[in-house]
């Protein structure tokens, strides 16, 4: 297979999302309630094969970059040995750049296992400074150790670490600043994120959402920004600040939408392929991987907040001639969920509904 994803609007897919699971250690109040959401129940996710033979398949038609999300990624217990497998999958274009989002809390003693395996780099969330307002979004006293997880993907090399936060009104829009004088004098790259309406309460805003325009007013109040050309797929808009080589992004999906270079794809930890992060409509591959078999074996291990899980590893084996015909129905669906994909998100179009799964159970 070396057909490239192309959908009906001419937009070449080369960016697979893969969430590995919905759990995360955190609760950000843009994201889930206290008490968490209802977690995909176990026997649905896809294990470690299965992931790799659904991104294999995507590697085939043309897929050369592959981000690891979730929930938190690093709580999967087996994420070096996916980062891994991975990185070692070839197509067309060789081998898969990986990169992962985190809240870092685990890479202090994962980042250079991670690095080994053929991570390229790190996209890291950080909505603000301050001890106080990091425990009141987050819901958890971890700002320490989310600095202490950053500063590790430095060391090991992870480069660039990419710090994202994402800006709200009367929570953390006068940091903007200050997140950027933080990352740019550590050699990070700051990107700010427009709140987009995938909060599992649904009580998104815009009234109350900070734009690109005003998170720019508030930076050039403080630095020189130059204009970065050649933004080709990426979500970000960039500028250098005061001359470079630092710079800092906005990623204005609700006020500038990128829709028409977007060239991304996702797969939730449940395997539904998904063509924007606002679908209504997913196409699910996990039953194809499955067939009439019973899924694999699922366990947990320590399933409370902050601890890791396991997925089961191994799918049921089939005969040779089975896995052929399970790659071309994974590459038809691959193109059955494209054909679906739409213009843009019309997140200001009066019909707009918010997708029913929150950001945690689609994978950023």
């Amino acid at each position: 297979m070396n057909e490239q994803l192309v959908d009906r609007f001419g937009r070449v897919h080369r960016d697979l999302r893969i969430s590995l699971t919905d759990r995360c250690s955190l609760r950000c109040t843009y994201c889930m309630p206290a008490e968490g959401v209802p977690w995909l129940a176990r026997s649905t996710m896809l294990s470690t094969e299965e992931i790799v033979h659904v991104a294999r398949v995507g590697v085939s038609l043309g897929i050369t970059e592959i981000r690891l999300t979730g929930g938190e990624p690093l709580l999967r217990v087996d994420i070096v040995d996916v980062v891994r497998r991975l990185t070692a999958l070839t197509g067309p274009a060789g081998s898969p750049e990986v990169s992962l989002t985190t809240n870092a809390l685990r890479l202090p003693g994962l980042a250079s296992d991670l690095k080994d395996a053929g991570l390229s780099r790190v996209n890291i969330s950080l909505d603000t400074l301050d001890r106080a307002k990091f425990l009141e979004l987050t819901r958890r006293d971890k700002l320490v150790e989310t600095l202490a997880g950053i500063a590790a993907a430095d060391a090991a090399g992870l480069h660039p670490v990419k710090i994202n936060a994402v800006a709200m009104r009367g929570v953390n829009d006068d940091e903007v600043v200050a997140l950027t004088r933080f990352a740019v004098d550590r050699g990070y790259q700051m990107r700010f994120i427009e709140q987009m309406p995938l909060d599992a309460g649904h009580t998104w805003d815009r009234a109350q959402m900070v734009t690109q325009a005003e998170i720019l007013e508030r930076l050039t109040a403080e630095f020189t920004l130059t204009e970065v050309p050649g933004r080709g797929a990426a979500p970000a808009e960039l500028w250098t600040v005061d001359g470079g080589p630092g710079t800092v992004g906005v990623i204005a999906s609700v006020t500038q939408p990128f829709c028409g270079a977007c060239d991304r794809l996702r797969l939730t930890a449940d395997g539904q392929l998904r063509a924007c992060l606002f679908s209504q409509t997913e196409t699910n591959v996990r039953d194809l991987l499955r067939g009439s078999s019973d899924a694999p074996d699922a366990a947990a291990i320590g399933i409370g907040p902050g601890q890791a899980v396991r997925i089961g590893t191994t799918a049921p084996a089939r005969p040779a001639s089975a896995a052929v015909d399970v790659d071309t129905a994974l590459a038809d669906a691959y193109r059955r969920c494209l054909a679906g994909k739409k213009a843009g998100h019309d997140i200001d179009d009066p019909s707009f509904l918010q997708p029913d799964r929150p950001m945690s159970a689609i994978g950023g």
